[in-house]
């Protein structure tokens, strides 16, 4: 039997940056899916700004007292591509290209017979079909200078980035672990976070179409304040007005990708099966129920309990994400 005192320490950190905050996670346990510990930390406006570090050298002295703070000096490191920076793309490509030349065949491709909004991109695929002329991809891109700015702020701080992901497929990949997909269903999920909403369409374990809409912030209306559990506790001060109305905005967004979804990409043949909500936006109960009333679709909320010598171990739901990143590559 293997042992090593020293495995512990060789656990790989998941970490969650986006423009309000830090979260990092730890993996004690696969199944069922449970964090041997977590943190959170509120960034200030203006560090990440729509996913782009605008401060290097402040965000650098923050994640350096995270660090510490949280004892992972010199840790392999996972961490979220933020929304903003990612495009997923259907592409065809001819049906003799294979796998192992893939990645070129896209790079040369980039820019002629596939354009993307940015140069220099970072990519990754994934096959869906082939018909034996063509191949259809999904075609995931970033632009590689943000991308690189991570791994190096993380390198910088003695961390070895060694794996980086989309936030969707983090959240399906715990959703799919709990058991809560069902075959053949067509997954519609809204990551409703303070700053952001994602909305993501999966179709058979895969995300065939994505959106990414900014949240108005303004940090003067909002009372931010840490629990006795670490997590970041959000109490709006404002007038209730302003939050409806994004609400509403995200609203019509929702209703215009299920019309994309099902009038351009299947013709009226198929629509939507669930709802999968998730977010650390502090109204989420309330959004749930305005979904269920304005939706005749059923909404799933992943809620993560488990119990280990007579105590409840909840996991906070503004650390699914992280926890879903964990599961990466682990069987």
């Amino acid at each position: 039997m293997a042992f090593s005192l020293f495995t512990p320490k060789n656990r790989i950190i998941n970490l969650v940056l986006n423009d309000h905050s830090i979260r990092l996670l730890e993996l004690k346990q696969v199944s069922p899916p449970s964090a041997q510990r977590w943190y959170e930390r509120f960034l200030p406006p203006g560090i990440i700004s729509d996913g782009k570090i605008t401060d290097f050298d402040l965000l650098a002295n923050i994640l350096e007292q995270c660090v510490d703070e949280w004892k992972i000096q010199r840790r392999q490191v996972r961490f979220i591509v933020p929304d903003q920076l990612v495009i997923i793309r259907k592409v065809s490509v001819p049906a003799e290209i294979q796998d192992d030349e893939m990645h070129g065949y896209l790079y040369l491709e980039l820019g002629s017979s596939i354009h993307l909004p940015f140069e220099e991109p970072v990519f990754d695929f994934y096959p869906i079909s082939n018909n034996g002329k063509t191949r259809e991809l999904l075609l995931f891109a970033a632009p590689e200078q943000n991308v690189l700015e991570y791994a190096d702020l993380l390198s910088k701080l003695k961390l070895n980035p060694v794996a980086a992901d989309i936030s969707p497929l983090a959240l399906y990949r715990l959703y799919y672990q709990l058991d809560h997909a069902s075959a053949n269903e067509v997954l519609f999920s809204v990551q409703f976070d303070m700053t952001s909403v994602n909305l993501c369409i999966f179709e058979e374990n895969v995300p065939l179409v994505m959106r990414q809409y900014a949240l108005p912030f303004n940090v003067d209306l909002w009372e931010i304040k840490t629990d006795l559990s670490g997590s970041i506790v959000y109490k709006y001060t404002g007038a209730t007005d302003e939050l409806v109305i994004q609400f509403e905005d995200i609203i019509r967004e929702i209703n215009k990708l299920i019309d994309f979804y099902r009038y351009t990409l299947h013709n009226e043949n198929q629509d939507i099966s669930k709802f999968l909500l998730n977010g650390d936006h502090p109204m989420l109960t309330v959004i749930f129920d305005e979904m269920q009333e304005r939706f005749e679709i059923p909404v799933d909320v992943i809620s993560l309990e488990i119990e280990t010598k007579g105590k409840i171990d909840r996991t906070p739901i503004s650390q699914l994400l992280p926890l879903g990143l964990a599961l990466k590559g682990v069987q």
